[in-house]
């Protein structure tokens, strides 16, 4: 069977040391930020950048886009992208 979007946020925040949730949520800037980390994706800590540019360079960095252009990531993570994700994580 298939991780649920909220299993899959949560193993991605395990893996970037931030805490389990109990209900389901969007990630925070602070915990996209340790996800860009985590990838590869530079990033100004002192002064987060917006989410959208954080999904995009994530997405980017894992190869699920060709750049960082935060345009069409206004949204959270889609389950196909939060499965990218946690696969990146977990090949680290």
């Amino acid at each position: 069977m298939s991780p649920t979007v909220d299993a899959l946020r949560n193993e991605i925040r395990q893996s970037v040391d931030r805490y389990e949730r109990v209900e389901s949520t969007a990630f925070t800037k602070e915990a996209l930020a340790a996800i860009c980390t985590a990838v590869g994706y530079d990033i100004d800590t002192s002064r987060l950048p917006p989410k959208p540019q954080m999904r995009a360079g994530t997405l980017w960095k894992i190869g699920e886009r060709d750049d960082d252009d935060p345009t069409d990531t206004r949204r959270p993570f889609r389950k196909a992208e939060l499965q990218a994700i946690a696969e990146a994580l977990r090949d680290d």
